[in-house]
Parts: structure tokens; sequence; C-alpha cells
């Protein structure tokens, strides 16, 4: 029987939010990222979307047991897709890969009601940064959608439940590439 897993493109590979075992990068071919808000959240969040020109760097990690309780309760606004032939990864026992979406009947754009959080964005090129490096961080901005999204300047009081502290080169590094990108930066009212 295949061991599960699942394969983490945003807050997910960023270790310190969880402690599911064998964590490994991998790469998801015929997807992207995107930011996108549903009726199921009041914040925009990464989603995967199909797209067979793209691929995105990730982190796969091992789901024991076949238990999926604790990972489909953190990404409860998702569908569980399976992913295993789209994943190139470095194990060499046999696994089935999932990776989660957003349904498409629930896909919206972010807007100024729904903005992407900030402490959303620090945790997630935090685990890019420590898994692939300033290019991974690169190429993470390059495979996502959606950066003309309000971000909410949520640091001085975060949002996102799984926040981390990031060191000020960590700070200095994500507000460099936002300011690359010409993010619209707004703050709490």
């Amino acid at each position: 029987m295949a061991d599960p897993y699942f394969f983490g493109y945003g807050s997910l590979v960023n270790l310190a939010t969880h402690d599911f075992p064998d964590p490994r990068p991998a790469t998801l071919k015929g997807w992207r990222r995107a930011w996108r808000h549903t009726d199921l959240r009041p914040v925009a969040f990464l989603t995967a979307i199909r797209d067979e020109t793209c691929e995105i760097e990730g982190m796969i990690a091992h789901v024991p047991k076949n238990d999926w309780a604790a990972l489909d309760e953190r990404e409860w606004a998702y569908d569980r897709v399976p992913a295993t032939d789209a994943v190139s990864h470095p194990l060499t026992h046999e696994v089935e890969i999932a990776v989660y979406a957003v349904p498409d009947h629930r896909n919206g754009a972010p807007n100024g009601q729904h903005p992407i959080l900030l402490s959303y964005i620090d945790v997630v090129i935090q685990g890019y940064l420590r898994a692939f490096g300033s290019d991974g961080v690169d190429r993470f901005f390059t495979t996502t959608e959606g950066w003309h999204a309000p971000i909410l300047n949520d640091r001085a009081e975060p949002r996102y439940p799984r926040h981390q502290q990031l060191k000020p080169e960590e700070t200095a590094l994500v507000d460099d590439r936002l300011a690359a990108i010409a993010a619209s930066i707004v703050e709490p009212a």
C-alpha cells in the first residue's frame, strides 16, 4: 500500500507551522498558485489552480496512518485533490500525494473586503526562503497570480493563526519583494 503524503505550496512549506514527518522539497507540474477569496473565510489565501504551462515548488510530507483529519481540519476550505502523477520528489518508495485546492465554484478574487494578510505572506515567504533560498522566493512570486489584491498590514497584531516571528532580514526580504511588484499594502482600520 502506498504511503500518503500531501504537497504544500503555501504555509505548509514553512515547517514551523506543522509537525508532519518526512518533509521533502518537491515540484508540482501543471499547477500554479493564486490568491483567492471564498465565502468560507473572511480573508484571501493561496490556492493551487491548474495551469499546464506552470510548475510550482513546495514541500511534501507524510500523513501517518492515513489520518488526514488534522490536515483536513487545517485546510477545511479546500478540497483534497489527488496529485501523485504531477509531483516530482526524491522518495523512492510508493506514495500517494494529494494537494489542497479551493473548489472552482468557491473561487473569487480578493478585494478590499477580503484582503491578503501580510502575516500570512510572511509565513509563506519564510518557509520558501528556508527551503529554497532567495531564488525560490523569487520563483514563488512569479508562479503566483493575484498580487494586485490589497494586502492588510497586520504585523503589529497578526491575524494569521500560525504566524511566525521573522528575523529582520526576512522581513526586509518580504518587504523588498512586495515593493518590487508594487503591491498595495493597506493599514488596518
